[in-house]
């Protein structure tokens, strides 16, 4: 099984690491292409024995799992270009939200699957999301399905839930940074604790409490439950996050949701053009 990747960029490079360090997929089975190919030849020297390909159209022609990582409003036009290429024995995989499964079989000839993978499927953990299409065979979602096991915890997701779970997978790794990192600026500020004792300290509470999730020790409900203690230090912490932190996150998913929609109409201008 030979697995292609059209796009080096975070995600695609993400991917890309990710497969090679997993051993699932020997790096002699990768290959991988970019619009600027500088990008692309800088993960070769890393590991040398990956293929790089001056273009997509090469990639199609060796590999059997084309991974696209390319901008939403990128991908129409990409494909129109190779469609032809895109037969009935390849599976082609598309890693961004907002364009469908069926809106990619009305276009291109060939298997097709969405796979939006997250940032923390370069330490081979985390999730990535999964929709299979229609003309999908047993072979191919097994293939899939074994590929994203060795990097990640595959989760079918349907159409209707896509952002929402993008989100929290996806999304959810630069949203609790981003609040990890305002926590120690606001101890910084407010403290004489350093910078780089805030961060140590913040790094490893959030390493341990992943531990603690990974091994089903706690749940996040019963951690909160056996820490915070009513009345106590942690208790009025709580009542702090429990008076702003619940209608951050409402606007938070809203303003998400909203940049999807945009995005969705977008994406669905070019396809339905394609139609006509």
């Amino acid at each position: 099984m030979r697995i292609g990747l059209i796009g080096t960029g975070n995600m695609g490079t993400i991917l890309t690491e990710a497969f090679a360090e997993s051993l699932s997929i020997s790096c002699e089975n990768i290959i991988i292409t970019n619009r600027t190919i500088s990008k692309a030849e800088r993960i070769k020297q890393h590991y040398p024995t990956i293929h790089v390909r001056p273009s997509a159209h090469e990639v199609i022609a060796e590999a059997d799992y084309i991974f696209l990582c390319v901008k939403p409003l990128e991908i129409h036009p990409l494909l129109r270009e190779i469609n032809p290429e895109l037969l009935q024995n390849k599976c082609f995989i598309s890693i961004t939200s907002p364009v469908h499964t069926d809106e990619l079989e009305q276009l291109i000839n060939c298997p097709v699957v969405r796979a939006v993978p997250s940032i923390t499927n370069r330490s081979l953990s985390g999730t990535t999301l999964v929709t299979f299409g229609q003309l999908c065979n047993e072979q191919q979602k097994k293939d899939v399905l074994y590929m994203l096991q060795e990097i990640s915890t595959p989760v079918q997701i349907d159409n209707n839930v896509i952002r929402i779970a993008s989100d929290l997978a996806s999304c959810g790794p630069a949203f609790f940074s981003y609040l990890a990192q305002s926590y120690v600026d606001a101890a910084v500020e407010n403290t004489e604790i350093t910078k780089e004792q805030a961060t140590m300290l913040t790094s490893n509470m959030l390493i341990g409490l992943g531990k603690l999730l990974e091994k089903q020790i706690y749940t996040l409900p019963s951690l909160e439950e056996k820490v915070c203690v009513k009345g106590g230090v942690t208790g009025k912490g709580i009542e702090v996050l429990e008076k702003y932190a619940l209608q951050m996150f409402e606007e938070l998913v809203a303003v998400t949701h909203e940049k999807y929609e945009i995005d969705r109409d977008e994406v669905t201008q070019q396809f339905h053009s394609r139609t006509q």
